[in-house]
């Protein structure tokens, strides 16, 4: 299925109806995560990419992989998708993964991690720990030769995972690929929405993913963790949406912190549109920038500075 390139308006128009009624806080988790699910079978993964139904940490997984020769020394990026760590799977994320996975060069990870509010924090970062552990003692790949990506959710599960793997395990990581990522759980949004996510949701996800745990927890928030020596971050969002002031923040934090940051802001975009990267040029033209910045780091070329 070839890529469609879908007016911005349209678009919009559609997924703000789609998303108003599959993200709402009175649906069952169940409910959210089959309508979110079937939404995903009209994003197609891209020619010449071979998925692989894997385990990996214990978990579901896949690799999805260009067709071709490996690289010469093995590399790979490890994907930790969004849903406010309640909904989203290894379906919703397929086509973003399978064009990260042609855009790289590189296999990617994706990681089916265990979700809330059945499994609450730290599950999902247990999971994304062992996940990563067996791709060094496993799979032999290097810890600096795995670049770690996530959007949303996903983004603050893989700052999070990035900071527990240096302080338990001397493993720093290639580069931090990060999609609007949700850093702070406990800080509120200035406005009711945008046009995928709402106030009273995010707050359904983050006390299910908490459950009767420390809000002040690191692992938890990880914008407030230790931010000194972790890797490159590349961090991607639109001015409109919720998550944009943490990008700020983080993007701030980190520099301070002596951390190599590249910060780029769409326009007119939303909220993780890298998942509809497949039927919209722009958001396809922002997944293919932060392709470039993790093939780089993975290769530890000179990075461009995006932002």
């Amino acid at each position: 299925m070839r890529d469609i390139a879908l007016p911005l308006p349209l678009t919009r128009a559609v997924l703000g109806s789609m998303y108003r009624v599959a993200l709402h806080s009175r649906l069952p988790w169940r409910v959210q995560r089959a309508l979110i699910d079937a939404g995903s079978a009209l994003q197609p993964v891209p020619p010449g990419v071979e998925v692989e139904r894997i385990r990996l940490g214990g978990r579901p997984a896949e690799r999805l992989a260009p067709a071709g020769p490996a690289p010469a020394e093995p590399a790979a990026v490890l994907y930790l998708h969004g849903g406010g760590y309640a909904v989203g799977s290894l379906a919703t994320h397929r086509s973003l993964n399978g064009r990260l996975a042609a855009g790289t060069g590189l296999p990617v990870y994706a990681l089916g991690y265990r979700l809330a509010p059945e499994h609450p924090y730290p599950a999902a970062l247990d999971d994304a720990e062992a996940a990563f552990l067996e791709l060094v003692a496993g799979h032999g790949y290097r810890p600096e030769r795995i670049a770690i990506a996530g959007d949303s959710a996903g983004g603050g599960l893989s700052l999070a995972l990035a900071q527990r793997l240096i302080a338990r395990h001397g493993h720093t990581p290639a580069a931090l690929g990060l999609i609007a990522p949700w850093v702070d759980p406990n800080q509120l949004a200035e406005r009711p929405r945008d046009l995928v996510v709402n106030g009273p949701w995010s707050r359904a996800c983050a006390a299910a993913y908490l459950g009767t745990g420390d809000p002040a927890d690191t692992g938890y928030a990880p914008l407030h963790g230790v931010l000194a020596g972790l890797p490159p971050v590349y961090i991607q969002a639109d001015i409109d949406e919720l998550l944009h002031p943490q990008c700020v923040d983080l993007t701030a934090a980190l520099r301070a912190a002596g951390v190599s940051v590249s910060f780029t802001e769409s326009r007119g975009l939303w909220h993780v549109a890298q998942l509809q990267a497949a039927l919209v040029g722009p958001a396809a033209a922002a997944l293919t920038e932060m392709a470039d910045f993790l093939r780089q780091a993975v290769d530890q070329l000179p990075l461009r500075d995006l932002g």
